[in-house]
């Protein structure tokens, strides 16, 4: 498993599928977490899970996400906004001490960034065309127009075009800390970089920026050019990028000349246009994070290829106040405590031993976070049968029963007319023999095992299953409710979608949690049957 955490999650939701795209392609198990100041920040919603952490101003904002990390056994830290740059990186050693990684450069370098001066001098060190700024508007001699902007702006917020020394004095007087330079005249275009962790370039990838509204990229293009990969391997041997850089330049329509203006030291907002276009920097951050070399040959960019970019909407807040006409339950400690299955799994596995003790040691061995049916063969000398032992776990017929008040809600809410499906990870074979031995299939109109779509990859959070279910029940995201108990899984492609959702902590469950204030929460099924009588 690695575990990821975003600083500054906010609207970064093209980023955070990105990354699940890679673990899924590369068959790693990834955990992301998002922290943020508030719970309302969109990309939260598609995260494993939410953390609140303090304002990146604040004192305290490292040692409270140092805090975070170890708790979370974070792998490595990724930022995505330019005011947690500084202080991540010049604190970066006392996360490495505790052996977490942030993909962010040395502060030197992060200051080259912040000062658009800095800025536009590194670049001529380089040998790039950049042009100059001067810091008062009355020295400033380069003519008109011109370009006025905060000297440690971001995303295009109080930056100017200027046609006349008038215009120039009355934006002055409204930026408090400004640069003047000349207006270049030409297209714009970005360049997402990619580096190793010792700033070795792996992917450079110029996009033209075709539309922009607000400093963010609505339309691109890539656009590979040899010059342009020529200059950024001259910009990253000096600068030396620890992870992404984002890059931005205007060739000049008179010139061809490539002239640098901006450099941002973390994935810019359209960096995952990039990815889908072949340079798959997601990928190559799980691979480096395991200790695995990555080859940029392996990768065919889509030269040419065209990305237009949309906004959609997420839900955040999670009251069931719709009328609900579908409610969807997971299975393991919603419907049955996953104890009582496994518990008739050792039991069966003891009796193809011929010894009814090996059951208190399974379950002491489970009880300690061990391999339980690996252990106990290796402690009795029978490794051999290992292969026999998991396959008699796995083909149980387990001693289940549902509950009283479990079977009372489901019939209630079938009088109300309310569709009542299940959807559930884990081996079929398993899953299925629990759904029999409950008795659910007469008392549920739908059932999706996830593994039964085509594997593992197929369970939550893929909300392929949930896309499914809607489908066949031809309702509106908001009339569903899915019911579960494993936060880290069960609530995202509800949310994403707009279903409604609800926790269920489930106190012998594997999951159980102390009250979550993100979710509505019931301590049992038969809770439910009241909030959807009242509805």
């Amino acid at each position: 498993m690695i575990n990821i955490l975003f600083t500054g999650a906010g609207r970064r939701i093209e980023l955070i599928q990105a990354f699940r795209q890679a673990a899924l392609i590369l068959n790693k198990q990834i955990r992301i977490l998002g922290a943020d100041i508030t719970r309302t920040a969109p990309a939260l919603a598609y995260c494993d899970a939410i953390k609140i952490v303090k304002p990146m101003k604040d004192p305290d904002y490292i040692s409270n996400l140092i805090e975070v990390c170890k708790e979370e056994k974070i792998d490595i830290v990724i930022p995505t906004i330019d005011t947690d740059l500084l202080v991540l990186s010049k604190n970066k050693e006392l996360f490495e001490k505790e052996g977490i990684k942030v993909l962010i450069s040395t502060p030197d370098k992060i200051l080259i960034c912040r000062d658009k001066n800095n800025t536009s001098k590194f670049f001529v060190d380089c040998d790039l065309a950049a042009p100059m700024p001067v810091n008062d508007w009355k020295k400033y001699n380069s003519g008109y127009p011109a370009f006025i902007k905060p000297k440690d702006g971001s995303s295009s917020i109080n930056a100017f075009k200027v046609n006349n020394e008038e215009e120039l004095k009355t934006y002055s007087a409204q930026i408090e800390d400004y640069i003047v330079q000349p207006f270049i005249e030409g297209e714009e275009y970005t360049v997402d970089v990619f580096c190793d962790f010792e700033g070795n370039p792996i992917f450079i990838t110029p996009r033209q920026r075709v539309q922009v509204r607000a400093g963010e990229v609505l339309k691109t293009k890539i656009a590979q050019d040899e010059t342009v990969q020529k200059e950024i391997k001259a910009l990253c041997a000096a600068f030396k990028p620890c992870g992404p850089l984002t890059v931005q330049f205007i060739r000049q329509n008179e010139t061809n000349i490539n002239y640098y203006i901006e450099i941002n030291p973390r994935f810019g907002g359209g960096a995952p246009l990039s990815m889908k276009a072949g340079a798959k920097s997601a990928e190559a951050v799980l691979k480096l994070v395991d200790d695995e070399k990555v080859d940029s040959k392996e990768y065919a960019l889509q030269d040419g290829a065209v990305y237009s970019r949309f906004d959609q909407s997420v839900q955040i807040t999670n009251n069931v106040n719709k009328k609900i006409k579908g409610i969807i339950f997971d299975l393991d400690d919603t419907l049955c405590d996953e104890i009582d299955y496994i518990k008739s799994g050792f039991k069966t596995v003891a009796e193809y031993l011929g010894d009814a003790k090996y059951f208190d040691i399974l379950m002491s061995y489970y009880e300690q976070g061990k391999k339980p049916i690996n252990t106990l063969l290796e402690d009795i000398k029978q490794e051999e049968k290992l292969a026999d032992a998991v396959k008699v776990y796995r083909n149980n017929k387990p001693e289940l029963t549902l509950s009283d008040a479990a079977k009372e809600t489901l019939s209630r809410l079938r009088e109300k007319g309310i569709k009542i499906g299940i959807i559930t990870d884990g081996r079929p074979e398993g899953q299925r023999a629990k759904i029999e031995a409950l008795g659910l299939e007469e008392l549920v109109d739908d059932i999706i095992i996830t593994d039964e779509l085509g594997g593992e990859q197929f369970r939550k959070p893929n909300d392929i299953s949930f896309r499914i279910m809607q489908n066949r029940w031809r309702l509106n995201s908001e009339e569903i409710l899915y019911i579960g108990d494993n936060l880290n899984k069960d609530q995202q492609a509800p949310k994403q979608l707009g279903m409604n959702f609800i926790y269920l902590n489930n106190k012998n469950g594997l999951y159980s949690q102390k009250k979550n204030l993100d979710y509505q929460e019931i301590q049992n099924i038969s809770e439910l049957t009241k909030i959807i009588m009242e509805k």
